[in-house]
């Protein structure tokens, strides 16, 4: 297989030389759809040439989910040098590239392209004067399995999960069973045999690095049957969102290379800890990090601001943040995930945490809890910042830290807590009335916004309220 260079190609000169030097044999064109899935089309590497990187290639964009109209599909795809790679799974030596959409004739870029938004954001924070660079850091879960069934008819419907390290298997005929088996919800940091993982996480991670990401590190989760993190280095939003995919694009092929496999669904296994995407985000102007400061947990009144935007824009972030039916059988009041709309520097329970780890003040950044990793990282990001810019400009106050644990609350000061929505329709029906943050320097569109609320109304909340539920039959089967 061709190796990727340690240092990545910056420029289309560098790219085409690069193809040249590895004798690399086809391009691969990748692209995000609008729910937050990579897409792509190959040609061959002739095709390659400085020309390619401004008038890019054509193509039908009428199917691919939340775009275009049959009558207005045609579409170009121009790929972007910063992040060629060599495909570390393709047989065939392959140069891979993210690429933006454009209108083939106004040459301008499409507003439903998930990566085009992103990128506007990035450029609606410089415009502001408030900061250059908005940081992030997304901590993705993910669940190894060793089998996944599942299905729906009109008579009918299920799903079957299954892993060697699930406790449900304690009494399994292993030929032989060896029992090592993680318990429910004692599954972090927990050393082989039991972590049956570690290997696979290992090859995942040398892999990412070949890939050029920085890696910071690797474990096993909290969960029993095969719950994992890797870890990667925050970097600049739109990098951060094009390595989010990458890294779930390399997470799913090496544990497919190894018979598993690897899904981020928010909560696949009942009665244990579900999969989050602690996402870390900080402001920085020039080489100064702008959340750094003598207030509340070492923050700066710009951060505590920024804190204010999330919380009083959250019911309509998670919207996009923790965008799908199942994000909400994670985020349930009363259990492990943070539900609770206020902020601390310790209560895991809190949606906003401030780490602290470090004084150093280019650590100090603030901890958005409640998205999950299903989400369109370019959308996410775009919309945590412009969340948290809203905050900064109106001086939105974030109210009194909740340190105190969460459990321990008398249920009249509880009850004083706002909380996340209940529901994915809930959340969408936030963002309907709650998007005007998101409208400034036209990062998102009323069309964006529009489209984003009807596909996700009518693909996904309508399709699973119309479905019986299997646990309702237990319920309600002999009434």
């Amino acid at each position: 297989m061709a190796k990727s260079s340690p240092e990545m190609p910056k420029s289309p000169q560098d790219v085409i030389k690069m193809a040249k030097d590895q004798n690399l044999k086809v391009l691969d064109l990748k692209f995000i759809d609008f729910p937050g899935l990579w897409q792509h089309f190959s040609v061959p590497i002739s095709a390659l040439d400085e020309d390619a990187f401004k008038d890019g290639f054509g193509f039908d964009g009428s199917s691919i989910r939340g775009w275009q109209a049959i009558n207005e599909s045609d579409m170009l795809i121009i790929p972007d040098p910063e992040t060629a790679i060599v495909d570390p799974f393709m047989e065939t030596p392959t140069l891979s590239m993210v690429c933006n959409i454009q209108d083939p004739l106004t040459r301008s870029p499409y507003s439903r392209d998930p990566r085009s938004v992103a990128r506007k954001a990035e450029n609606y924070l410089k415009s502001t004067g408030l900061a250059d660079i908005a940081y992030f850091g997304p901590e993705a879960e993910f669940f190894i399995f060793d089998d996944i069934r599942f299905d729906q008819d009109a008579r009918s419907g299920y799903y079957y999960v299954d892993s060697v390290e699930g406790r449900w298997n304690t009494g399994r005929d292993e030929k032989p069973n060896l029992g090592y088996k993680l318990r429910h919800k004692e599954g972090y940091f927990p050393v082989p045999p039991s972590d049956a993982l570690h290997d696979i996480r290992s090859e995942m991670m040398l892999t990412m690095i070949e890939c050029g990401m920085n890696i910071e590190a690797h474990h096993h989760e909290v969960a029993t049957g095969g719950q994992c993190e890797i870890d990667f280095r925050f970097s600049p939003l739109v990098s951060s969102a094009d390595q989010l995919i990458l890294y779930k694009y390399i997470v799913k092929n090496v544990a497919k290379k190894h018979g598993r496999t690897a899904t981020f669904m928010p909560k696949p296994l009942f009665g244990d800890n579900g999969t989050g995407m602690h996402t870390h985000q900080s402001l920085w102007k020039g080489d100064k990090p702008l959340f750094a400061g003598a207030g509340y947990a070492g923050l700066s009144e710009m951060a505590l601001h920024y804190i204010g935007g999330l919380l009083k824009h959250a019911p309509a972030l998670l919207a996009i943040t923790s965008p799908t039916t199942n994000s909400y059988k994670r985020l349930v009041p009363g259990f492990e995930a943070p539900v609770n709309l206020a902020y601390s520097q310790r209560n895991r329970s809190a949606a906003v945490r401030i780490p602290m780890y470090s004084n150093s003040p280019k650590a100090k950044r603030v901890e958005f809890r409640c998205p999950d990793p299903t989400c369109n990282p370019y959308l996410a990001f775009a919309a945590m910042m412009m969340a948290g810019l809203d905050g900064i400009q109106n001086k939105i106050d974030p109210g009194e830290p909740l340190d105190k644990n969460i459990y321990d609350l008398e249920p009249e000061e509880l009850a004083k807590v706002p909380s996340t929505p209940g529901s994915l329709e809930e959340a969408l029906n936030a963002l309907k009335k709650d998007h005007a943050f998101l409208l400034k320097g036209d990062v998102f569109t009323e069309d964006v916004i529009e489209t984003w609320i009807s596909y996700k109304m009518n693909n996904e909340v309508k399709q699973v309220q119309l479905r019986p539920h299997p646990y309702e039959f237990a319920l309600y089967y002999d009434a």
